[in-house]
């Protein structure tokens, strides 16, 4: 049975002198804390010429600050029985550990030493080495990896390359190796400002003590003015079909149709979204029953939504092709499911699946609070709001079939395709 009223999850919330953005959601079942740093920074915010800067500075905010040797952040966490790492991505850098309860005051200290105080061990030889780990990063699970380019031919269709989403978030190894020392300072010191922050505290802590320990260890930073940003508008639905084929050395053959959707938070992207679950987004969904059981010309397919916050998201549905079966046909039967769906619309028991299976992802989300932490984080800081945490699920169940259909209409034409061909190239062919 859907849940029919908002979740309750406590929100306290402060702000600093110098703009750090301090959130606190109290929850004591369990004497731990997970504590969560979103910078708004990501790959959008990158220069031509200098893609990858904001991944690789994930990397090198783990090489030490003023008051901690480098590897010792990782360390002294381990040592004390917490976890921690970071994730980049167009939108945003995120920082996070899950220390028990008398750990957190290390966490806080260990964040803001390199907020405040990294660039006395931002030095040449860490830079190298961090740039030598994102290279083979990149190698392994882009260059080298069955269908690692996806991303790039995706957003390569999908944005201008002097688009702020038009480049892949790991960069290029030209721009990688280009990066200098003076650069990798100046990244730091235009974004990493308690000002471009939200720190997020989920767990065994009060708020009025989650707030003067915030106070203590980030107060005394400098706030930083942070470049004025206006997102870019939002793009039209592609028209033609544009259309990229390659070769490469996959298990099978495959083909990704792509659209331009909208941006992140908005009702539309929630009912894209729904509408792609519906056309692929488990083993029940149409694409599934008919590409995969019913025909049985591929071995898999699917759909599902990028979300990005800055005018224009992506949509995206794929089909592996079956041995023997043909990758025109295979486009055929994807193009008909989406006709389909635009023409008629999901039926209520379809929309009806997706709701519940979005229900019962959010709700596993927020039962750990290292995840409610991080939604917490990534609502104030892309929606202003974290008390959407709380009102997401109701949110995105009042998304009627009729909807659906509407947004399906205007975005998800078949005509309004991109599709990238992968064709199956064994090695020595």
């Amino acid at each position: 049975m859907s849940i029919v009223a908002p979740l309750a999850y406590p929100l306290h919330e402060t702000t600093l002198p110098n703009g750090l953005r301090v959130i606190v959601s109290p929850d004591h079942a369990v004497p731990f804390v997970a504590v969560n740093l979103w910078y708004d920074v990501g790959s959008r915010d990158e220069t031509p010429g200098r893609t990858g800067l904001a991944h690789l500075f994930e990397h090198v905010m783990f090489q030490g600050s003023k008051h901690v040797a480098s590897g010792e952040h990782f360390d002294r966490l381990q040592a004390a029985g917490a976890t921690g790492n970071a994730t980049t991505w167009f939108d945003r850098t995120n920082y996070f550990e899950s220390v028990p309860t008398g750990v957190l005051d290390l966490a806080l200290w260990l964040e803001a030493d390199r907020m405040g105080h990294l660039l006395p061990a931002l030095t040449q030889t860490n830079l190298d080495t961090q740039r030598e780990v994102v290279k083979e990063e990149k190698r392994q699970r882009y260059d080298n990896a069955p269908y690692g380019d996806l991303i790039e031919h995706l957003i390569g269709q999908a944005f201008p390359p002097e688009h702020p989403y038009g480049h892949t978030v790991i960069g290029s190894m030209a721009d990688l190796d280009a990066a200098s020392l003076a650069d990798a300072h100046a990244f730091f010191t235009t974004w990493y400002s308690p000002s471009n922050a939200v720190l997020t505290l989920v767990g065994d802590v009060e708020p009025a003590d989650a707030f003067a320990r915030a106070a203590r260890y980030f107060g005394h930073l400098p706030r930083r003015a942070v470049p004025d940003r206006t997102p870019p508008s939002s793009l039209p639905p592609h028209a033609g079909v544009p259309r990229q084929i390659t070769s490469a050395d996959v298990p099978e053959s495959a083909l990704y149709a792509q659209w331009r959707t909208p941006a992140r938070g908005t009702p539309d992207q929630d009912a894209i979204d729904i509408a792609l679950t519906v056309l692929g987004g488990s083993e029940t969904s149409r694409l599934h029953r008919s590409l995969v059981r019913d025909q049985a010309i591929s071995s898999g397919a699917g759909a599902s939504a990028i979300p990005l916050a800055w005018g224009t998201s992506l949509g995206f549905a794929f089909a592996r092709v079956r041995d023997g079966a043909d990758l025109s046909a295979v486009e055929d039967a994807l193009v008909d499911e989406v006709t389909r769906l635009c023409d008629e619309g999901p039926t209520p028991e379809e929309v009806r699946r997706a709701h519940v299976q979005f229900e019962r992802e959010w709700l596993s989300q927020c039962a750990r609070i290292e995840a409610r932490a991080d939604l917490f984080s990534a609502h104030a800081t892309l929606h202003g709001d974290p008390g959407r945490v709380n009102r997401r699920i109701l949110d995105y169940t009042s998304i009627a079939p009729d909807a659906v259909t509407a947004a399906a209409r205007t975005w998800l034409r078949p005509e309004q395709r991109a599709i990238v061909e992968y064709h199956r190239s064994p090695k020595g062919a």
